[in-house]
């Protein structure tokens, strides 16, 4: 068995687990799956799709592309791949780029309105194209470093879902990659050399700071526990609130 052989079943393996666990996807669904063109949503398109083709149950996929309108954004190598892997599909264009730097408010967070912009859009074609879920491409890594970032920087211990209701109140959003290391996915990229596009966001490095020390610590630590990424993500779901000095809710704003 190939190296790329190996590293997509184990993949294959962990978010077929993760469907399982949180019962992400259900006889009839139609998901659009959001691809970027980074190597977290090629990956996840291609792994749904092999699961699609041998499920038990029948549902449905479309690729969805949001353009934000960002200079020097490739999308057409995004099109290129998903025509030729023969991808149902969707490139929609959209103003964001030009709306956040109209109305983007001093003070306040460049890539926080731009995600909100993007969710809209994502919720809106999702709706055109029939679909009743959203998949997205968070993999294990960003569970955690939400989960620090939200406990360094916003002081509440919070992190993702695997799947919860849209803001719009009509879409289920799902994260089938929760349990697959960003180590496993960019090994498996980098053998298969999919035509990565970068954001071409203005403000990506500057932004992602806070983000990559968590990466960083993470790394660090690792060296001494080997199991702390699975540790991590493990006490997302293991929550003991009377353990905790209360057991209110409040809002964190760091995923």
């Amino acid at each position: 068995m190939t190296t790329a052989s190996k590293l997509f079943n184990r993949i294959k393996r962990q978010t077929g687990k993760a469907i399982g666990d949180f019962n992400l996807i259900e006889a009839g669904d139609r998901i659009a799956v959001g691809v970027s063109g980074g190597k977290d949503s090629y990956v996840l398109v291609h792994i749904l799709e092999a699961l699609r083709k041998k499920a038990p149950i029948k549902f449905d996929l479309v690729a969805l592309n949001i353009d934000a309108g960002f200079p020097n954004y490739r999308k057409d190598l995004i099109e290129s791949h998903l025509k030729q892997h023969k991808f149902e599909y969707l490139m929609a264009s959209t103003n964001s780029y030009q709306i956040i730097a109209e109305k983007l408010k001093p003070g306040t967070s460049y890539c926080a309105f731009c995600a909100r912009l993007r969710r809209g859009s994502l919720y809106t074609q999702a709706e055109k194209l029939g679909c009743n879920k959203i998949a997205l491409g968070h993999h294990l890594d960003d569970f955690i470093e939400t989960l620090l970032l939200n406990q360094f920087y916003g002081g509440c211990l919070a992190a993702m879902s695997a799947k919860f209701l849209a803001d719009n109140g009509k879409h289920t959003v799902i994260r089938p990659l929760v349990y697959v290391e960003e180590a496993t996915i960019q090994a498996y990229s980098d053998v298969i050399q999919f035509p990565i596009v970068n954001c071409s966001c203005p403000v990506a490095e500057a932004d992602d700071q806070q983000r990559q020390k968590m990466k960083q610590l993470i790394t660090t630590l690792a060296k001494d526990i080997p199991e702390i990424r699975h540790s991590l993500i493990a006490a997302i779901g293991n929550v003991n609130p009377h353990q905790l000095l209360n057991d209110c809710q409040q809002d964190c704003n760091l995923s």
